[in-house]
């Protein structure tokens, strides 16, 4: 490795020097696929990666080997995002650490000689994003503890440790399997005897704390330093569940008594010990959604064979959207086509064309009627909103004449939005920096908002309809009283970022959840009082490096917030509460392949005998897939009625149009989700507890010699049997004495 250097540039090749022999490349192969930023590392003398991104800019580690490069050893991808991965490698024990910048993963792999070479070993959430990783020296690593690797990750403001672990039964003891001679902090040459062509190699030291150098024993019997911090850290220390790593080379030298896999410090153990509960209690609140799982549900449910599926819609639309029995797909089709399907009807589409909703324009956003499910409103881009009628049944012809059109703004639409509680009232806002609220009654413009400096990225009704937030290109947010003035009554900091942003109200309508970038263009999470938008957020929390917005969906019954962008692999699930840390993360849900949009259906369609307590529909190229967000309980039986509150009829009107612009507040009624035939599980029974074993005293209790032999005698007879029974051979029919002499 000291002979050769490796270089990597941005026209896809991998080269290797020998600057001491010529100052001309030695090899040099057309070995990556993708121009961005890449890195190289040694791991051994003949062998080297390169981090990068391939074809499909997916994020992708490749081995090589530099005496055979016309194609890499094995290779890895690691996802969608955007961030450069860094690699790290560990040379004594063969563990590649690699983590993408802005991404909240560090991914640990086993580099091995045979196939597989790269093996996972664990997979590290992390709760911030990362800014850097490096690597601690192997001197500094708690060997008492069988620490085998200790990575430091930069965040914004902190440096965090996360440290790899072998767990063994005596963990005091130091394992020489773990820990070979590392290489020392000696010098083996000099710059002038390097060029002068020696090779010497650095020497090697023990681990073993006896038998360190003197200058380095302190060092190494040191703790563990704590993380450096500029103000108190906030973030949960827990332990990590343990990950094997397969049947690579670590593991099988591993003793048979220990606990086969590596353990992380970033990730959460199963067990939950009373120490572990008080640590809990003591650093804030627990999700009863943390373990939350999104399954797809049977194919027979899904809407397959799609084709022509528009995938270039706006930032400011979802990308497609459902009522209670349609869903309306935008088509790539000349005319601004949509696709009506029903929800009745799942299973294959047919090759032949379908009636389609001509709209005669390009479609900027479309939303379904929350009070008619077979009303569909859609902006196109010649600044018009059309109102379309779908027969029950869905189509069975192209509709080519809307109900209504609504005409008033001057430039393109950008975005759409029912009121959630008065009946025919429609909110646009456009290209023309205006807000308009529209009476589908009249079919005439009502009132226009005004304040807006820039692009207007998103707007959200408050839940009990009287106030109207929005979200600006300028990074404000916006907060309108519609029936009193046309001008913001609160005005606030919202995202740095000029990508997008999505708005909704939260917590009873309290708080604003603003998603969003900052400068960096990282996706974030804000929350604003509602109380004092001008203070800004009192929370916010990263997500990950992504070109698309998160798209919010928020669950007013449960506080879930779902969040998921389009051109997405993984759906971000939060708890919401009304008390730091506020934003509780749960477990995401991940997909295989992209996702086009997200859309979720209402409460009364989920399987609550199941705790379904979500259920939304995934777009994806070819088809519309149902998933099912499910919460893990034991006593299934019962109604959980700890997640299933009483849910508001929202389908249902509360007032016309008219009456709210007279000055008229109406809320929806609630019903209970519980089925007739379940018990509440806050009424069950409490369970007894069942003694599992005998009292001690049964096992406590001394035996005089006469009961040992006794039931010693009785063991051995009952194993015998009953001596008195005849034996087999007295049943046999013997032979006449003068038989035997023939």
């Amino acid at each position: 490795m000291a002979l050769y250097w490796q270089l990597l540039v941005k026209d896809k090749k991998l080269r290797i020097f020998d600057p001491r022999a010529q100052l001309t490349t030695v090899q040099s192969v057309a070995g990556l696929q993708n121009n961005r930023d890449s890195c190289v590392l040694w791991v051994r003398d003949d062998c080297f990666l390169s981090t990068g991104f391939n074809q499909v800019r997916q994020q992708e580690v490749r081995l090589w080997d530099s005496r055979k490069l016309n194609s890499s050893l094995a290779s890895v991808s690691l996802g969608t995002s955007t961030g450069i991965l860094m690699p790290l490698f560990d040379q004594d024990s063969g563990l590649l650490v690699v983590s993408g910048k802005g991404d909240s993963v560090i991914d640990c792999y086993e580099v091995s000689s045979v196939e597989p070479h790269l093996t996972q070993v664990s997979h590290c959430l992390t709760e911030l994003s990362n800014r850097g990783v490096a690597l601690v020296p192997k001197l500094a690593l708690d060997v008492g503890s069988c620490e085998v690797m200790r990575v430091l990750q930069l965040t914004e403001n902190f440096i965090v440790p996360v440290s790899y672990h072998v767990p063994r039964k005596s963990g005091q003891d130091f394992h020489a399997d773990l820990y070979p001679d590392t290489l020392g902090q000696t010098a083996a040459m000099t710059t002038e005897e390097w060029w002068g062509g020696e090779n010497k190699q650095v020497a090697r030291v023990s681990l073993h704390p006896d038998k360190r150098p003197k200058s380095s024993a302190k060092t190494a019997s040191r703790q563990p330093a704590p993380p450096l911090a500029t103000q108190k850290s906030k973030e949960k220390s827990v332990s990590s569940s343990e990950l094997s790593s397969g049947s690579s080379s670590m593991a099988q030298s591993r003793s048979a008594s220990s606990t086969s896999g590596l353990s992380s410090s970033c990730l959460p153990s199963p067990s939950s010990t009373a120490s572990t509960r008080q640590l809990q209690g003591m650093l804030g609140p627990s999700s009863k959604f943390r373990h939350i799982q999104g399954n797809v549900q049977h194919r027979d449910t899904h809407i397959y064979n799609l084709r022509g599926l528009n995938l270039t819609t706006p930032g400011e639309c979802d990308g497609f959207c459902t009522s209670r029995h349609h869903v309306a797909v935008p088509l790539a089709i000349a005319g601004g086509q949509i696709a009506v399907f029903e929800l009745s009807q799942p299973g294959k589409l047919p090759d032949t064309a379908l009636p389609t909703i001509q709209n005669s324009v390009s479609v900027a956003d479309f939303c379904w009627d929350p009070f008619n499910p077979h009303r569909l409103a859609v902006a196109g881009e010649d600044a018009k909103i059309r109102m379309w009628l779908v027969p029950e049944g869905g189509l069975t012809e192209t509709l080519t004449e809307p109900e209504c059109v609504l005409q008033g703004h001057t430039e393109k639409i950008y975005s759409i939005k029912f009121h959630p509680h008065a009946s025919g009232l429609l909110v646009s806002s456009s290209y023309d920096l205006t807000v308009r609220l529209w009476d589908l009654q009249s079919g005439k413009e009502v009132k226009k908002l005004k304040g807006h400096d820039d692009q207007i990225f998103g707007m959200a009704w408050s839940p009990d309809g009287m106030l109207l937030a929005t979200v600006c290109k300028d990074g404000k947010v916006r907060v309108y009283d519609p029936r009193k003035s046309d001008e913001p009554i609160q005005e606030g900091p919202g995202p740095e970022g000029h990508r997008g942003a999505r708005i909704v109200w939260v917590l009873e309508g309290k708080y604003l959840l603003v998603s969003g970038f900052d400068n960096r263009s990282e996706r974030q999470l804000y929350l604003i009082s509602a109380e004092c938008v001008s203070a800004g957020p009192v929370a916010n929390v990263s997500a990950d490096v992504s070109p698309s917005t998160l798209i919010p969906f928020y669950d007013p019954d449960t506080s879930v917030l779902f969040l998921t962008g389009k051109g997405d692999t993984r759906v971000y699930i939060y708890d919401i509460v009304p008390e730091e840390p506020y934003l509780l993360e749960c477990s995401s849900f991940h997909s295989s392949e992209p996702h086009k949009g997200f859309s979720f259906l209402p409460k009364t369609l989920c399987d609550v005998r199941d705790v379904e307590v979500a259920r939304a529909l995934r777009l994806s190229k070819t088809s519309i897939e149902p998933i099912a967000f499910r919460v893990p309980r034991v006593r299934k039986e019962f109604f959980q009625d700890d997640v299933f509150p009483e849910t508001a009829v929202w389908w249902e009107s509360s007032l016309s149009a008219a009456a709210w612009f007279t000055g008229s507040n109406h809320q929806h009624r609630k019903i209970s989700l519980q089925p007739k035939d379940m018990t509440p599980a806050s009424e069950a029974p409490k369970e007894v507890p069942v003694r599992k074993y005998l009292p001690s005293s049964v096992y406590l209790e001394e035996k005089t010699d006469e009961q040992k032999k006794d039931e010693l005698l009785s063991a051995m007879v009952a194993k015998l049997g009953n001596l008195d029974d005849p034996l087999p051979q007295e049943s046999f029919e013997g032979v006449d004495e003068d038989e035997w002499d023939d």
